[in-house]
């Protein structure tokens, strides 16, 4: 199944309505249920295959599965930051670390420094000014670091740089934050966790700063803008992270946001033509030469339903979650009650030119009014949408736009 990276347990309607590839063959996966037992799975996996996916038979005959551990997109952070046992928060580290260096979580340089840096606490221990630190890392630099910022030069200036010339930017910016790694631990702490769990916990709170940490990571493409006299576009591969917090468009090859919307952002919807491919809508308020509209952005997706299914059940679930209102006559007469007060946001990375900022020029979205035919005028902040499938909330009400022609217009 192309992707949908870590779901664990039951997806509701997103799951019964999914069907799709199976195969384990770049970066595919199937996601086992607590009653499942994966040594029988990898026996039966070539009639797994068969029944489920339409992979050709060759390649049905040379698929091996892999088994993977990953983190449930349903568990709360604030559940995460519970956890004590220092094997779990290893497990929950590995995998972070994982995402951080190939790019999966795209972050600044800055923070993929910090991140770096407990890395090298956690495989070299603590910083010792005594050792040459600077060339270890520089041999182990794709270990600390993403790729993207490995990058090194070739022949005569790169000989010289090994023959003990100043480490590189991101080297030097890494031996830096080495350097201030703490070694401070809480008096919470058991001597245990002391050595190892407390950086393995920094690590996850610095990745809980990303707006996409713990998400459910699919693939899908989108439309290019139009360049050049004869407008040709072409289409632009993406990630598509779905969370409880919401959605984010990932440029899978320049390695940063194009779009993060919450769900109070959005609406959305998929559609599923026999003759075409899948497509999974989002939408949301822009603006087009200074006046407000609607934009339409579409994601191009075998997994444009599974999509779908999880941003509508991660609704469901967050809408479950929130405390339901106290009882009138509980504590005596009251005033009517005004707005809830808005919950507690956890920091974000806000830097100028950020990789985890949105980059909605760079998107090729349809723009439209209520009539759906061109840009004239809109009501923005989600009270003029396409489609029925929005976060309702007790705050206000949606109108729902009828169309007169298709998606395709504007």
């Amino acid at each position: 199944m192309d992707g949908p990276e870590g779901i664990a347990g039951q997806l509701g309607p997103a799951e019964r309505s999914h069907r799709s590839s199976v195969s384990s063959v770049g970066a595919r996966e199937v996601q086992l249920k607590p009653k499942h037992q994966p040594y029988k799975v990898g026996r039966q996996w070539t009639e797994l295959l068969l029944r489920f996916s339409d992979a050709p038979d060759d390649d049905v005959a040379m698929d091996e599965p892999s088994l993977q551990f990953r983190r449930n997109v349903f568990f709360p952070k604030r559940r995460e930051l519970q956890i004590h046992d220092e094997e779990v928060l290893r497990l929950l580290y590995e995998e972070a670390k994982g995402n951080v260096l190939t790019a999966r979580y795209p972050c600044d340089v800055e923070d993929c420094e910090v991140l770096g840096a407990l890395v090298c606490r956690v495989q070299l221990g603590p910083y010792q000014p005594s050792q040459p630190a600077a060339c270890t890392l520089r041999e182990k630099l794709d270990s600390f670091l993403p790729a993207h910022l490995c990058k090194r030069g070739h022949g005569l200036f790169a000989a010289l740089r090994g023959r003990g010339a100043k480490p590189g930017t991101g080297e030097q910016g890494l031996l830096n934050a080495y350097r201030q790694v703490k070694e401070a631990v809480s008096s919470g702490d058991s001597p245990r966790e002391a050595t190892l769990g407390s950086h393995y916990r920094a690590y996850l709170l610095k990745c809980h700063e990303l707006p996409f940490y713990g998400c459910a990571f699919f693939h899908g493409e989108i439309d290019k803008p139009a360049q050049g006299f004869l407008h040709r576009g072409g289409r632009k591969s993406v990630t598509v992270a779905i969370s409880l917090e919401g959605v984010h468009v990932i440029d899978s090859r320049e390695k940063h946001v194009l779009l993060g919307l919450g769900f109070q952002e959005l609406s959305w919807d998929h559609t599923s033509p026999e003759e075409e491919e899948p497509v999974l809508w989002l939408e949301f308020d822009g603006d087009s030469e200074g006046m407000p509209v609607n934009k339409l952005l579409r994601i191009y997706s075998k997994q444009a339903e599974l999509m779908s299914g999880l941003i509508e059940y991660c609704i469901e679930l967050n809408q479950a979650s929130e405390p339901a209102a106290a009882p009138e006559g509980m504590s005596g007469a009251r005033s009517a009650p005004g707005p809830s007060p808005p919950p507690a946001q956890r920091p974000k990375l806000r830097r100028q030119g950020s990789v985890v900022c949105s980059r909605i020029q760079h998107l090729s979205t349809i723009d439209y009014v209520e009539d759906g035919k061109g840009i004239k005028r809109v009501k923005p902040k989600r009270t003029a949408s396409f489609f029925s499938r929005q976060l309702s909330t007790s705050q206000g009400n949606y109108t729902v736009v009828q169309p007169t022609d298709s998606l395709e217009q504007g």
